[in-house]
């Protein structure tokens, strides 16, 4: 038993050593225009899912989607999110086009269908690995429920938001 618990330990030390060594030598990619890897990819998926799990808030969000919050939100929205999210045509910007990893386009990819909660905690927290930033030292957390409103109802804007969101000149 000692003899099969010193091999066992051996490869892991060994794994773990040659893990080390890729690192070191430069042989794990860092570039920003590089795919990652299997491994790299499945360990943040799954790190991601299980803190919003843990961590987003649960139950409605604390405002209503009136018309004021979501057009606050979509102006929020706007000033921070667009260049990387898109605007209402689905467009990529250029900085867009030149992410890795890619920014969903909302407008085409949205997050209707997830719980708020979990867009307010990205919102909030910004997403590691990412281009993805935290805005709780930039918006206060009324502006970020604004923003998750926008967000969870961008497929379902009142009327004059959906024109203002559709047509930027007409906002005012």
């Amino acid at each position: 038993m000692r003899t099969f618990l010193s091999g066992v330990l051996a490869t892991v030390v060994a794994v773990a050593v040659c893990g080390l060594l890729a690192i070191k030598l430069g042989l794990v990619p860092a570039n920003a225009d590089a795919k990652p890897g299997k491994l790299e990819t499945w360990a943040a998926k799954t790190a991601l899912k299980a803190t919003i799990a843990r961590e987003e808030p649960k139950g409605d969000p604390p405002l209503a989607p009136s018309s004021a919050n979501l057009r606050t939100g979509m102006e929020l929205y706007r000033q921070n999110c667009q260049v990387c999210h898109g605007a209402a045509g689905a467009r990529p910007s250029n900085i867009a086009r030149g992410l890795y990893q890619k920014a969903p386009q909302l407008a085409k990819h949205g997050v209707e269908d997830d719980p708020a909660g979990e867009t307010y905690w990205k919102v909030t927290h910004g997403m590691r690995f990412t281009g993805m930033p935290a805005f709780a030292n930039t918006l206060n957390e009324t502006q970020r429920w604004q923003v998750t409103l926008f967000l969870k109802h961008m497929d379902d804007l009142p009327m004059d938001v959906a024109a203002a969101w559709r047509h930027p000149a007409s906002r005012h």
